[in-house]
């Protein structure tokens, strides 16, 4: 991420902070970066990274970050395994979570891919929230290795 894009999103969790009447920490700011630079995470893969920087936060200092980091709308999450949540950030365009179940890659993929499915759930009124989407299946590489003897 270029400093512009992590400056950008200091200062909007600042003004987010600031609007529900809650403070600017080292940690938000630092657990805020984390998820931004790891691109998809999950909560124990951003304090590792971020006790690469500060060994003094903890686990739950962690899992209540991403849950006001998401409240403020500046982290999204999926659930890309049957393990925690993975979180991303919203500077990010929307995308589709693709998952192999087999070697546990994550690709993203533009929201068109799924269009005609969101059309079709619009149709009957029902509003999907594709940021959240994840789909399991087996990637290209998997399945060659698969075929081969």
């Amino acid at each position: 991420m270029s400093d512009d894009a992590a400056t950008g999103s200091e200062e909007s969790l600042a003004t987010r902070l600031r609007e529900q009447g809650l403070r600017l920490t080292p940690q938000r700011q630092l657990i805020l970066r984390a998820v931004e630079e790891l691109r998809h995470a999950t909560p124990d893969e951003v304090l590792a990274h971020v006790r690469g920087q500060v060994s003094s936060v903890n686990a739950s200092t962690v899992y209540r970050t991403l849950e006001v980091l998401e409240e403020l709308g500046l982290v999204r999450h999926a659930h890309l395994s049957d393990r925690a949540p993975t979180y991303h950030s919203t500077l990010e365009h929307e995308h589709v979570h693709v998952v192999c179940r087999r070697c546990d890659s994550v690709r993203s993929y533009d929201t068109e891919l799924v269009g005609p499915l969101v059309a079709a759930l619009a149709e009957d009124g029902f509003t999907v929230d594709v940021g959240h989407l994840a789909i399991f299946g087996e990637c290209a590489s998997c399945a060659a290795q698969a075929e081969d003897p």
